[in-house]
């Protein structure tokens, strides 16, 4: 049974009138572009794919980031990274808050508009700057990644999402210029999986689901990646940090009971504390998706 048919949830309720301008600029700009660098959550490749990229990007170059490889295994990132180029593309892993695979992306940026000042210079022009356009979800680590190219902090960068709220160009070196867009989402959250799984790694607004519905469907997340792959991931990071085995329990059920265990029976709390502690890494660094074929 998935994730939707348990809770039934509509979670995002949230488009705030920034992102539709924002949006509405990014589209008018992105005829100025040459390449697109596409950050996503490295936690859940798939669901911050937004579904209009493709259209979005139409001939340009595109270099897909897999952000935060920090918060997964290195075995389940290297299962990602060979699922992608079975599709056809190149992933590349950063960790944009240390510098991790960032200079990786520069040159793959640089690369991908060299073809660009090769026909300027065809047609007796000067070669120009690569263009290159950073789209993904909120929260994702765009900004944190140009402050990581740039060498410092020039766009704000916050562990919360729908901090950048306008478009701005960043010179990067007198080959790169990148623009700075703020997150984006769909209009309408068709797949409902998807968004429990943007609210589990705070890549919505808060404001847009709730606490205990999210827990509870973390809780069942977490229970069919172990059973889905039990060899490749570590025993339940639940047990481990709670000492209360998820294994007998439905979501719900557990989240009601490690309140009582270690919250005073306080279940939102619990909610928050449980969400909290999977954000910060201090449930180990499991992933919330896992590639199609596994």
């Amino acid at each position: 049974m998935s994730l939707t048919q348990n809770y039934k949830l509509n979670l995002i309720q949230w488009y705030p009138g920034h992102i539709a301008k924002a949006e509405k600029k990014l589209k008018e700009q992105l005829n100025r572009v040459d390449v697109v660098l596409e950050v996503r959550d490295g936690r859940i490749p798939l669901a911050t794919h937004h579904p209009q990229i493709d259209e979005w990007v139409g001939e340009k170059s595109r270099v897909l980031v897999l952000n935060r490889l920090d918060m997964i295994f290195p075995q389940v990132r290297s299962l990602w990274v060979d699922w992608f180029k079975q599709q056809g593309e190149v992933a590349y892993s950063t960790n944009a808050k240390q510098g991790q695979g960032v200079t990786a992306i520069a040159k793959a940026a640089q690369a991908a508009g060299v073809k660009l000042n090769e026909r300027r210079r065809d047609r007796g022009m000067l070669p120009r700057p690569v263009r290159a356009v950073v789209i993904g979800f909120p929260n994702v680590g765009k900004s944190a990644l140009i402050n990581r190219l740039l060498g410092k902090r020039v766009v704000e960068s916050a562990a919360r999402p729908g901090v950048t709220r306008s478009l701005r160009w960043v010179r990067i070196s007198e080959h790169l210029e990148l623009l700075d867009a703020p997150g984006v989402i769909p209009l309408r959250m068709g797949n409902q999986e998807a968004a429990i799984k943007l609210a589990i790694c705070d890549d919505i607004g808060q404001a847009s689901y709730d606490n205990q519905l999210v827990a509870s469907a973390f809780i069942d997340l977490v229970n069919e990646l172990q059973e889905t792959a039990p060899n490749l991931l570590p025993p339940s990071p639940l047990y481990t940090r709670y000492q209360l085995d998820p294994v007998l329990y439905t979501g719900e059920s557990y989240l009601h009971a490690l309140a009582e265990h270690r919250y005073k029976g306080d279940v939102e709390r619990t909610s928050r504390h449980l969400l909290t502690d999977f954000r910060k890494g201090l449930l180990g660094n499991i992933p919330l998706e896992l590639p199609p074929h596994i």
